[in-house]
């Protein structure tokens, strides 16, 4: 049967993402596309923080990224300042590291192995100007670089809820995409087992070809209707709960550029500065740390300042369905699982995912089922890299003051991928052939930024003189770029309020 028309379920972030990807990649194909929005439910609307990769769909949707700026309370992220994560008596109390979005050592070869001649300096500083910049909050570019453009990598963040807007008016106006607010109180089935037909409590009975599950942690299509089971990952990521407050700041206050990640004795805080206000949330571990306990911790963090502010508690099931794809149904965002927000996993694998489908979005059904399997591979291997790069930041932690990160050390809960991987790079500085597939979700520079940040130590290797000599020079044009960077770019705020009032220049 020819496809014809696809529902998308839910609205938010993942279904409007979805519906941007599908409907700019079906046009003129005589394909209707609908989103059925609850006008009842609210968005989670906490994950406020994106990867660098976001840019290239953006402009590929065709929004100003000035407008996207203005709209959204937007703010510059060039890095995750990782705090605390390691022993306080080993490391200082005030121990940190950058996961930068520059590359490491972009000006020659690899600096890994001078930074193990004597790994008691800052990583991400030897071989990046980037760590200066965000140490000194500047703007990853000027206001007279091109939209989408940079002097330095950058994703954003934003408010959640002001950005579905956005992509809902895009997918709207320039893509045709049908939009009706209305509540799923039933999904009917085919004999087969695939979806027939939803029942709205506003519009009655309605059938389509194709279904795309974006309902939140609910998935009411995929898990509800389709019976897909889910994959626990609790025993191997303990965080499952967060307490989260928005925070309204000062309009002259100084915006860090990067994503603040302080962790605790049972989890982390992260901390993320919009033009206006700060997103903060708490997570934690229920087995380690009890509610009232997470709330004194976040009252502690904002300065007793918690009463406040209106504040929630979310629980958050740690995994992932299955299937991703079952039958005529796909599922995107929060239906497809969750882990934690640890590096902003979760639009990441909305926006890739959703890109994958509508680059093999079938136009008949009897293409589902090879074209499913093929989705469901590329899916699973993509969580369980994630699964396995959010681990690594608590395995890797030598923090002794709580049994959660004793526990997090247990070689039953770290991955086998991952302990193999570690295996090898104890012996050998990770390459960009260490990992596999094109699917991979980290690149090796992600790898080496949280490892050599957190002191993972590789078997040091004597340098030759003559490479230890390109080395070191090779590191010195690194801190003559940053001393450059440091004088021309602007700071943060200073280019945001620019931006605000001039725009910056189309490309």
């Amino acid at each position: 049967m020819k496809i014809q028309s696809v529902a998308i379920v839910g609205g938010g972030t993942a279904g409007w993402l979805a519906a941007n990807h599908l409907a700019k990649a079906l046009f003129n194909q005589n394909i209707t596309i609908t989103l059925i929005e609850s006008p009842d439910i609210p968005t989670i609307g906490v994950g406020e923080g994106t990867v660098p990769t976001i840019r290239k769909t953006l402009q590929s949707f065709g929004i100003s990224e000035t407008e996207f700026i203005t709209r959204c309370d937007v703010t510059f992220k060039q890095s995750i300042k990782f705090q605390n994560w390691l022993d306080s008596h080993r490391h200082g109390r005030d121990n940190f590291y950058h996961h930068l979005f520059d590359p490491p050592s972009s000006m020659g070869d690899d600096l890994s192995s001078l930074w193990l001649q004597n790994p008691s300096d800052a990583y991400s500083q030897l071989v990046s100007s980037q760590f200066d910049v965000c140490e000194a909050n500047l703007a990853p570019k000027l206001i007279t670089t091109p939209e989408y453009q940079a002097v330095q990598g950058y994703a954003y963040h934003l408010n959640a809820a002001k950005f579905a807007l956005l992509l809902a008016e895009n997918a709207k106006q320039k893509f045709a995409v049908n939009h009706v607010k209305a509540n799923v109180i039933d999904t009917r089935l085919h004999l087969d087992g695939s979806i027939a037909s939803l029942v709205l409590d506003k519009c009655g009975e309605q059938e389509f070809d194709f279904y795309i599950d974006c309902s939140g942690f609910d998935s009411i299509l995929l898990a509800k209707a389709l019976k897909v089971p889910f994959v626990d990952k609790s025993q191997e990521l303990f965080v499952n709960k967060a307490v989260v407050v928005q925070v309204p700041t000062d309009p002259d206050a100084i915006i860090p550029p990067y994503t603040k990640a302080t962790a605790h004795q049972a989890g982390w805080i992260w901390d993320i500065a919009l033009s206006n206000r700060r997103g903060v949330g708490l997570v934690y571990s229920s087995a380690h740390l009890d509610d009232e306990q997470a709330e004194q911790k976040l009252n502690r963090y904002l300065s007793g300042q918690l009463d406040q502010y209106s504040y929630r508690t979310i629980p958050m099931k740690v995994g992932y369905r299955k299937q991703f794809w079952a039958r005529n149904c796909v599922a995107l965002g929060l239906a497809q699982g969750f882990l934690e927000p640890i590096e902003a996993t979760s639009i990441m694998l909305t926006d890739f995912a959703a890109g994958y489908l509508a680059s093999r979005f079938p136009s008949d059904s009897r293409q589902c089922e090879s074209l499913s399997e093929r989705f469901n591979q590329t899916m699973s291997y993509a969580w369980e890299r994630v699964v396995e790069f959010a681990k690594m930041h608590y395995c890797l932690s030598d923090r002794n003051d709580s049994d959660f990160w004793i526990d997090n050390r247990d070689p039953q809960t770290i991955p086998a991928g991952l302990s193999n991987k570690l295996a090898l790079w104890q012996e050998y500085v990770p390459l960009s052939e260490d990992l596999f597939s094109k699917f991979e979700v980290f690149n090796v520079e992600n790898y080496l930024y949280v490892l050599y940040g957190m002191k993972f130590l590789t078997y040091k290797k004597t340098m030759s003189e003559s490479s230890l000599v390109l080395a070191k020079q090779h590191a010195a044009r690194i801190r003559r770029h940053s001393e450059q960077l440091c004088q021309h770019l602007p700071a943060h705020r200073e280019l945001l309020s620019k931006i605000h009032q001039y725009g910056l220049q189309k490309i």
